[in-house]
């Protein structure tokens, strides 16, 4: 981690906190395809803009981003026509059967459900607020950039306010812990899926 604090923007009044990488940080980055390297670097790049949380938002001009706005971002910066939505995200992934579903009974990273996630990967989650439209809709997105060299712990890039980086509480654009719900939790990790388009290079043929 090369910084993380806070800073005040004047749409707020909600002290922004977040943390930061350099891709070299990251176990995996040398080794990825280009095209993944150059979105990781993207995002990592975001995340030193000390951008809040501002839902409805995808652009670094307004101060701040919301989830789905963060990686819509990246991945149109990236040259990628991507949907604006979380919920259209993950339709968008399924539609081009890149989708590893998870579920309610996966509670661990190391579940052999993770055995095809790849740095670059789009997660998805239900339940983390009201969206009017029931509890299996989709709610929350965020991008898979690999592991730590540091503690080798996981890491996802997005925009939050309330989830943590190794344990300080993250309010913006920001790298954080990869965390999956509780048993018992409303919210339910459903799936990752490689971005439609990305990769020169399939993902593994048993993957549906």
């Amino acid at each position: 981690m090369t910084a993380i604090g806070p800073a005040w923007t004047g749409w707020s009044s909600q002290e922004v906190v977040v943390a930061t990488l350099k891709p070299g940080d990251l176990v995996e980055f040398e080794t990825q395809p280009e095209e993944v390297r150059r979105l990781i670097t993207r995002a990592l790049r975001l995340t030193e803009m000390e951008l809040g949380y501002r839902f409805g938002s995808d652009s670094p001009d307004k101060g701040g981003m919301d989830c789905s706005g963060s990686v819509y971002r990246v991945l149109r910066d990236s040259g990628i026509e991507a949907p604006r939505s979380s919920r259209a995200m993950y339709r968008w992934v399924v539609e081009h059967r890149e989708i590893v579903p998870c579920g309610p009974e996966v509670h661990r990273l190391d579940d052999e459900a993770f055995k095809h996630l790849e740095p670059g990967d789009l997660l998805f989650w239900s339940g983390t607020y009201e969206t009017g439209e029931g509890e299996s809709a989709i709610s929350h997105v965020m991008l898979y950039l690999g592991t730590s060299k540091k503690d080798g712990r996981p890491v996802v890039f997005g925009a939050s306010s309330g989830r943590r980086f190794r344990g300080t509480r993250i309010h913006g654009v920001s790298v954080f812990d990869f965390a999956l719900p509780p048993k018992g939790s409303r919210s339910v990790f459903v799936g990752y899926g490689n971005i439609p388009g990305l990769r020169t290079a399939p993902r593994d043929p048993d993957v549906k």
